[in-house]
């Protein structure tokens, strides 16, 4: 596999002044590709650590992106450290000379001289273009390994991997087979299950398996030849072993699977939450189109609230209390009648950091979906988890039932990681 490596430069970047978006967007993105960018060495605005650091990595990789020190400021080094390597002279590049003329004249601004060191760069450099400013870009051949220098600021460096980097690897440098990522999204399991579970399959010596932990997921990533009958038949065993646990493939979120299911069953949803407090609804209208079924959203955060937004029976809060199998039906029930609906969602719980009691400990959520048919509800204990974490598994939880129902699965799940105490299946009255 191509060894692609990133240098970032500046002074501003090593002391903690600005986060380096750059980097992680690029090993996003070449991961998308299918590339691993196996290093990133991070140096500051020093001519002889450039230097050195050019020289170290050389040897390394097969392609080098040097992010950064393209600007006019005397602090602006990677050009003439990059020469200094090459032992050759900084040129002016008079057609990029004329762009930068041309830029200043059209807004009526005078060209600042410093400005003219934009368009130098090693003797022996090829050019990069850069449509978004006056930087240019340029690569260059270091002992068989491409150094490919792009500007910092980040629309103009994105837009350059994009419509340069990119090509350039296919076209120049050998870059013939291109490999494909499969990514499988897993809820309620933890990673070193996970692992455990994947640790003994054969899967061809082409195949790279990956992990990825972000709260409350795990992204399984399987990386191959695309097309190859190995990579087809890796996903395959790694799906099979996984099974259930897989709650999407090529998605990142739960909500982004329900926005894509939703419009393609031409199904609608409303939402009635108490202790996640709108999170579930904020999700779902982060994606635009959300509007084509999301009917509402009601946040019914106060037993007042659940009995007057919502008209859920006083006597079952006082009786069973707001947390409970019976409220949660009822609020799951009533969303879905009142914005006529195909689905209703309902969340009731104790998120925390005070409120529980001995019989309803703090992570006492319950979850309810009503269907055409019926109101699916469980009540789950989320352990030892902060008060957001706890809406966060609330949300995928309610999310899942729904994916699940939607693929024509049995709502209700075993999650290893989660406590599942009771759940029920209400026959939906007719008249709701």
């Amino acid at each position: 596999m191509l060894r692609v490596e990133l240098i970032c430069t500046g002074d501003e970047v090593l002391t903690g002044q600005i986060v380096d978006t750059n980097a992680a967007w690029l090993a996003q993105y070449l991961f998308e590709q299918g590339l691993l960018m196996q290093r990133k060495t991070l140096v500051g605005d020093r001519f002889d650590d450039l230097i050195a650091v050019f020289k170290e990595r050389a040897p390394a990789a097969d392609v080098i992106v040097v992010n950064g020190g393209l600007g006019p400021t005397t602090d602006d080094l990677s050009r003439e450290a990059m020469a200094a390597v090459l032992n050759e002279p900084l040129v002016m590049h008079e057609a990029w000379k004329k762009r930068i003329e041309s830029f200043f004249h059209e807004r009526g601004v005078q060209v600042p001289e410093s400005n003219y060191k934009q368009a130098t760069m090693p003797q022996s450099a090829i050019l990069i273009d850069n449509d978004c400013g006056t930087a240019c870009g340029f690569r260059v051949l270091v002992e068989n390994t491409w150094f490919f220098f792009t500007p910092g600021v980040p629309h103009e460096f994105k837009a350059m991997i994009q419509q340069q980097f990119m090509p350039f690897l296919q076209a120049e440098t050998g870059l013939q087979t291109r490999h494909e990522l499969c990514r499988l999204l897993v809820f309620g399991f933890g990673e070193s299950l996970i692992q455990d579970q994947l640790a003994d399959l054969m899967l061809g010596e082409q195949i790279q398996i990956g992990y990825r932990a972000y709260t409350p997921f795990i992204q399984v990533k399987v990386m191959g030849e695309a097309g190859s009958s190995e990579f087809k038949a890796a996903i395959t065993k790694v799906k099979d072993r996984l099974g259930g646990m897989i709650v999407g493939e090529n998605f990142n979120y739960l909500a982004e699977v329900i926005h894509a299911l939703l419009p393609q069953k031409q199904q609608t949803l409303a939402i009635a939450e108490s202790c996640t407090g709108g999170l579930v609804s904020s999700q779902l209208v982060e994606f635009p189109g959300s509007s084509a079924y999301l009917i509402g959203s009601v946040v019914a955060y106060s037993n007042f609230a659940k009995t007057h937004l919502l008209g859920i029976d006083e006597q079952v809060i006082q009786q069973e209390g707001a947390v409970s199998l019976e409220v949660a039906t009822q609020m799951a029930s009533q969303v879905k009648h009142r914005h006529q609906s195909d689905f209703g969602i309902a969340i009731t719980g104790i998120a925390g950091p005070d409120g529980g009691t001995i019989e309803k400990p703090i992570g006492t959520v319950v979850i309810a979906l009503a269907t055409s048919t019926h109101v699916y509800v469980q009540q789950v204990l989320i352990r030892h988890r902060s008060r957001m974490l706890v809406r966060q598994w609330a949300t995928a939880i309610a999310y899942d039932m729904l994916r699940r129902e939607l693929t024509n699965t049995a709502p209700i799940f075993d999650y290893g990681l989660i406590q599942r105490e009771a759940d029920i299946a209400v026959p939906l009255p007719q008249s709701v």
